[in-house]
């Protein structure tokens, strides 16, 4: 199945990825939230693969939005069929699965692409009865685990996709207890600067862990607003020149 735009399709104009409608999941919450126009890279997803398993995604595709938008497309378009495919059956190794569908992705970026283009991307299958998040983070800002026990950073574990076509980033899984959260911020948010005391600071990985962190019980579209609300009073009203986007799952029950 070729699922990126051929050469000969390039005057055609590349369409927006399908908008996300998170699926409905059964003792937990899931939400993003992005900060006004989309101008670089920035998409995520989420789909239902099975009866027990959602699919997330977080990709930066580097570059302008306007340049990439066919790309983010046929991300989007291999995250979803790909990846049905590979986590919709019963008996699977879930590890393996995942660096399947990381390696189906990477090879579609670099297929549908002119030049080497990086992008950090975290992938995740969140088991429903199982309450575990089998995840592989290439080169992406680590996401944030918080449970009882503190604040875990779920780091890279490979390289960005779209450099090299048989790289692959490695599978782990993770238990999320009843009241855990999980949390993800793109490379915009960590990565603002801000203007305190004529500082060029960045937020950072440290202040996005703190709001985890300190944040109360609240849904999932909560906790993705506090983020970017932090990001916004640290930046000062200063214009947006990157995307910013939070994702947030909460295991409620």
């Amino acid at each position: 199945m070729t699922l990126f735009r051929s050469r000969d399709d390039a005057a055609i104009p590349p369409t927006e990825p399908v908008p996300t409608i998170f699926p409905t999941i059964g003792g937990a919450d899931i939400a993003a939230v992005f900060v006004g126009k989309r101008i670089a890279g920035d998409f995520y997803d989420s789909i239902r693969a099975s009866p027990e398993r959602v699919l997330i995604g977080l990709l930066d595709i580097a570059g302008r939005r306007e340049d990439n938008r066919g790309l983010l497309t046929n991300a989007q378009s291999i995250f979803r069929s790909v990846g049905v495919e590979l986590f919709s059956r019963q008996d699977i190794n879930e590890a393996d699965a995942m660096t399947e569908l990381s390696l189906h992705l990477n090879r579609g970026i670099i297929e549908g692409a002119d030049r080497v283009l990086s992008c950090p991307a975290f992938i995740a299958c969140y088991h429903e009865k199982l309450g575990t998040l089998c995840y592989a983070n290439a080169g992406h800002t680590p996401a944030l685990l918080k449970d009882d026990g503190g604040v875990t950073e779920l780091a890279s574990t490979g390289l960005p996709l779209g450099l090299f076509s048989h790289a692959t980033a490695e599978a782990r899984i993770v238990a999320m207890e009843q009241r855990s959260s999980l949390l993800l911020a793109s490379k915009g948010v960590v990565a603002c600067e801000g203007r305190s005391n004529r500082s060029l600071d960045e937020f950072g990985l440290d202040r996005v862990k703190n709001i985890l962190q300190d944040a109360p019980t609240m849904g999932a579209r909560a906790l993705c607003d506090a983020v970017l609300k932090g990001v916004a009073d640290f930046s000062e009203g200063s214009p947006v020149c990157d995307d910013r986007t939070a994702l947030a799952l909460i295991r409620t029950a």
